[in-house]
């Protein structure tokens, strides 16, 4: 079941497609990061989150030497299938700072909406 799935998603030019992790309960968005297809296969297949890094060239599974980890209870595509949502229990912090959400070091609010 899990290569029917993954055939539904439209990885780009270079494998990958990106995916965004959300804290299951909160909603809360934690991070994005990229996937190829052997690293969302691992991540269907252990529940953990298991992504690609484009700088090392290698997969790495989030938490694994941070501790930080990532628990995915749901994998979501996205209407074009080019976009990956991972509901995740999050154990520590999510961004490689140490902060829970790698969205809270610069924000705009936009007046009047």
């Amino acid at each position: 079941m899990s290569q029917d799935f993954i055939a539904r998603v439209n990885f780009n030019e270079q494998g990958l497609v990106p995916a965004i992790a959300q804290q299951w309960d909160t909603h809360e968005v934690l991070m994005m990061a990229w996937m190829d297809a052997s690293a969302l296969e691992r991540t269907l297949a252990t529940g953990e989150a298991t992504y690609y890094s484009r700088s090392r060239g290698e997969q790495w599974v989030k938490g694994l030497t941070s501790g930080n980890r990532q628990f995915v209870r749901e994998v979501r595509i996205d209407c074009d299938g080019d976009t990956l949502l991972l509901l995740v229990d999050q154990t520590g912090g999510a961004c490689h700072t140490g902060d829970r959400t790698c969205f809270d070091a610069i924000s705009l609010t936009i007046a009047g909406q």
